[in-house]
């Protein structure tokens, strides 16, 4: 079916930033006029923001519509798929294990996931004649965590790889171990440990976990991560009596708004496709900023203690190596997010030391530590940030600072 954009639209605005807060109040409403343009215009359905400093929330605001058809406003409480957004969670529930002993760090992946024991990298020829060449070294544990690992993603074009990468279809996988030996069977874009290629190295990673405890990864993710830390609306699915909350994602049609299919086995329906530990959960605004908080703290909140000091410093830092950046070159990565390492080659205000990162639908969040701020944007539209919203989002919070 396709929608076409209407002519009256409820907006809700909530600017809520004190008076000796850390946002001016005067300025807070650029952030809601930025996103109440874009729905006027019939950019996109829907759009929604939080915006916290330490426990408070200093400003936030619901835009659209969560569902057109059924003339459903988008609430704050409106659940979304996060896809690459559970990327950083999966990343923690990995550490969790380093500091139980039952992962390392420097550990081939090969130990306990024996389908990588022969990797092999490819180095030319085409997806019907690859010319392969043995990985030099180990994929280990950290380059999982860093995306050094040498894995890829079938939706880049620039090699002959990701054909072969399409070809396995790996987001039909029924099952993780379904996924595992069809993404085992792929050659490496880059040797392990060279490069930082943006990848399926955390749903690998979600498998390793997987192996490591003995239990599904939903399971242990639920039991280490997002219960203890309050996130009751994050999981691989959506509950029956939550449904109603489920926004729907939409894209640009030739008529306007149309509805668009779940990918990366993000399915709502327990039981459907697999927990993709790299695209797979669903969050609410105020679940994710309780993440973003816990990113900036001492590995505890709300008196709940998910890692230790020490992990979350490493977790932090910028973990690449000789000149290694992500695809923004103001960017390294750390062992969970991209960190802004220079601010000055960003496209955006955000300081050195900030955590960030994004999911397909447009949705994005950064843990700013020089500031205190914790945000997260929702909005449910593909492609990927069509009209640059997440810059300009960024910038509009960052010129309320006060």
């Amino acid at each position: 079916m396709r929608l076409t954009a209407w002519s009256s639209f409820p907006v809700f605005l909530v600017a809520v930033a004190a008076q000796d807060g850390p946002l001016l109040p005067d300025r807070v409403g650029r952030i809601d006029a930025l996103l109440a343009a874009e729905i006027k215009s019939g950019a996109y359905a829907g759009a929604s923001y939080v915006v916290f400093h330490g426990a408070e929330c200093v400003a936030h605001g619901c835009f659209g519509l969560a569902d057109l058809e059924r003339n459903r406003p988008l609430r704050r409480d409106a659940i979304a798929r996060i896809y690459s957004m559970t990327k950083p969670i999966t990343a923690v529930a990995a550490l969790t294990l380093v500091e139980r002993d039952l992962l390392r760090l420097d550990q081939p992946i090969a130990e306990l996931l024996p389908e990588f024991k022969a990797p092999q990298v490819f180095v030319g020829g085409t997806a019907d004649a690859p010319q392969l060449a043995p990985a030099a070294r180990a994929i280990t544990v950290r380059m999982l965590l860093n995306h050094t690992a040498g894995f890829t993603y079938d939706f880049f074009r620039d090699s002959p790889l990701h054909e072969l990468y399409r070809r396995a279809e790996l987001w039909q996988a029924t099952s993780t171990a379904d996924f595992l030996q069809r993404a085992a069977k792929l050659p490496l874009l880059a040797q392990p440990g060279t490069a930082w290629n943006y990848s399926i190295a955390d749903d690998v990673l979600g498998v390793l976990v997987e192996r490591a405890v003995k239990q599904p990864l939903a399971d242990y993710v639920r039991e280490a991560v997002t219960g203890p830390l309050g996130m009751l609306d994050t999981d691989y699915d959506v509950p029956a009596d939550k449904r109603a909350r489920l926004a729907v994602g939409y894209r640009r049609g030739a008529a306007g708004l149309e509805p668009v299919t779940a990918a990366f086995a993000a399915e709502a329906e327990a039981g459907v496709g697999f927990a993709s530990g790299g695209a797979g959960m669903f969050s609410t605004l105020d679940d994710y900023a309780r993440f973003g908080r816990f990113l900036l703290g001492d590995g505890a909140l709300d008196g709940a203690r998910v890692l230790s000091r020490a992990t979350m410093e490493l977790m932090r830092g910028n973990t690449l190596r000789d000149g290694q950046r992500t695809s923004r070159p103001s960017d390294g990565w750390g062992m969970a997010t991209a960190v802004v390492a220079d601010p000055g080659a960003g496209p955006d205000l955000m300081p050195a030391g900030t955590l960030h990162w994004n999911g397909a639908a447009t949705t994005s969040f950064f843990a700013d530590p020089n500031n205190g701020l914790v945000a997260v944007l929702f909005a449910q539209h593909t492609p990927f940030d069509e009209r640059k919203l997440i810059g300009r989002f960024r910038t509009a919070v960052y010129q309320a600072l006060r």
